[in-house]
């Protein structure tokens, strides 16, 4: 096994091209097509979790957050960033980071958390629009059945829970070729009417290029023709956050202590209690202050994220209960998603759960 073949199973998971753009993900150390000696899987890549990988034999960190994120311009080992970049590649080690693309999985980070918390009805908070693609293509009426299902195989034409759909409208394409052409129908120089069906068919951008490559491999034609257009419908399944429900519905403190208790923090900072019962929740991982918002047009009762600043507990305005457990605390339990996830992919093969505690925050 190489390193590109982990990087296939994890962008299965969750694929780059639904990564923020501000974001820095992918391999960012290290050699694709190295073979693979050891996986080890880690919220953050520092010095520590590097000689972890040394220890355990590992040449593939796979990291929830990015070690390099606004770019270095020099490898001097003046602060942690460089010095880890510079002990993997001295050790031949490669380091791949998945970051906001599993932020906006739908079996992701927030997924994670809900499973934590044992929500049911799970949807996304925030879907992301332009991330649905929509091919238009025109086939010899005899041969539509074959293509649509190529492109079916290929991963087009599914629609939520749907899968296996297209529109299709039969009519007459007409073309004549020029001298050097080929026309697998009628002659060069001769206009040739040929009875066809015009197949619309969605897709996710992200299988954009194997989607082309279907359709060109499995068509007759000698020239393909088709539209590629970028829909604005929302993806409901991809995008950052989700909003689930409690099977029980609890007091606002009894859902602090259940909240305290099944995130692992030390620490809840909430907004004001509003005298009411909590059975809608909200979550987003990481920094979500963006998404207060959206938490409270879904009617949730809580919204849980973390880095909530003084004047975001503001904006709860008294209509959602606002709960910060901690940036770290929120995304903990990412790493051990990733290794079960992996572990069901590459079953021949020992993942390796890091072990070192990468939270810079500390309490007294």
């Amino acid at each position: 096994m190489i390193v590109q073949d982990v990087i296939n199973h994890l962008e299965e998971l969750a694929p780059l091209a639904y990564a923020e753009d501000f974001d820095n993900v992918g391999l960012l150390v290290g050699d694709k097509n190295a073979k693979v000696t050891g996986i080890l899987v880690t919220l953050d890549t520092l010095e520590a979790v590097v000689d972890e990988a040394i220890a355990e034999k590992c040449n593939l960190i796979v990291s929830f957050h990015p070690i390099i994120f606004k770019g270095l311009k020099k490898l001097t080992g003046k602060n942690y960033a460089e010095r880890v970049v510079m002990k993997a590649i001295k050790h031949d080690i490669a380091i791949y980071s998945i970051h906001t693309a599993l932020d906006n999985a739908v079996q992701g980070v927030n997924d994670i958390i809900c499973n934590t918390l044992g929500l049911i009805n799970k949807r996304i908070l925030i879907p992301q629009s332009e991330t649905i693609k929509k091919l238009t293509t025109y086939v010899p009426k005899n041969e539509a059945e074959q293509l649509r299902t190529a492109l079916f195989n290929a991963g087009a034409g599914t629609i939520g829970n749907y899968s296996n759909c297209s529109f299709n409208v039969e009519g007459y394409g007409t073309f004549n070729g020029n001298d050097t052409s080929n026309p697998t129908k009628g002659e060069k120089g001769v206009t040739h009417t040929e009875a066809e069906t015009k197949i619309t068919i969605t897709y996710p951008k992200h299988l954009e290029s194997q989607i082309l490559q279907t359709l060109f491999k499995s068509h007759s034609y000698e020239e393909v023709a088709y539209e590629v257009t970028t829909l604005e419908n929302k993806n409901q399944n991809i995008g950052i956050g989700m909003v689930g429900e409690l099977e029980e519905s609890m007091t606002e403190l009894n859902f602090l202590a259940f909240l305290k208790q099944k995130m692992n923090t030390k620490c809840v900072r909430h907004s004001t209690l509003l005298n009411k019962n909590i059975k809608k929740i909200a979550v987003l991982g990481g920094s979500g202050s963006f998404a207060i918002e959206a938490a409270k047009a879904t009617g949730a009762d809580a919204f849980i994220t973390a880095d909530l600043k003084y004047h975001d507990f503001f904006t709860a305005e008294n209509s959602i209960l606002l709960a910060d457990v901690g940036h770290y605390e929120s995304e903990q339990n990412t790493k051990n998603g990733l290794v079960a996830y992996l572990t069901k992919k590459i079953t021949n093969f020992a993942i390796i759960l890091s072990k070192t505690n990468t939270n810079p925050v500390k309490y007294f």
